[in-house]
């Protein structure tokens, strides 16, 4: 099992929890990305440079992920393909999606991207803060535990 993550939009402060999570439970992290990023040296952790386009990095992603792995991403579509493919979504802000909220969560995406389209919405979410940092370490710890379980103590 391995750590995915739609690297382009991530913020840095979970990139940075993300390579101590890795480093320490020995844990692959991959970061895909079309730009090129600064990471740590470390077996862990990698990065995976994609073409520049739309959607480019999420298709690599899905294609690449298995059951059971995790990925890191804000992007509803793909944590939808993803979820569809048996690994785990989870927001940046520690929001797991499931089998059994993805579809609401979709049509909720799509519901506003249509408003945002024809002006009726103009804002974006609320900036990032300490509460959406905390509420993603509390689901990479739950991820962990049950990968380090189910691989009998090893997650790599």
């Amino acid at each position: 099992m391995q750590i995915w993550v739609d690297a382009d939009a991530c913020p840095g402060e979970i990139k940075e929890l993300l390579y101590r999570a890795a480093q320490r439970m020995k844990v692959k992290l991959t970061l895909v990305a079309n730009q090129s990023l600064r990471i740590p040296r470390s077996e862990f952790i990698e990065t995976l440079l994609v073409r520049d386009g739309a959607n480019v990095a999420d298709r690599r992603i899905v294609e690449l992920a298995e059951p059971g792995d995790l990925v890191v991403t804000a992007d509803i579509p793909l944590a939808a393909d993803i979820v569809a493919k048996g690994a785990i979504a989870l927001d940046p802000r520690g929001q797991l999606y499931t089998a059994a909220n993805i579809g609401e969560r979709l049509a909720v995406r799509n519901m506003l991207d249509q408003l945002r389209g024809v002006g009726y919405i103009g804002v974006g979410p609320p900036n990032f803060g300490p509460k959406d940092r905390q509420a993603f370490a509390n689901q990479l710890d739950r991820w962990l535990a049950r990968s380090k379980k189910i691989n009998g103590g090893a997650t790599s």
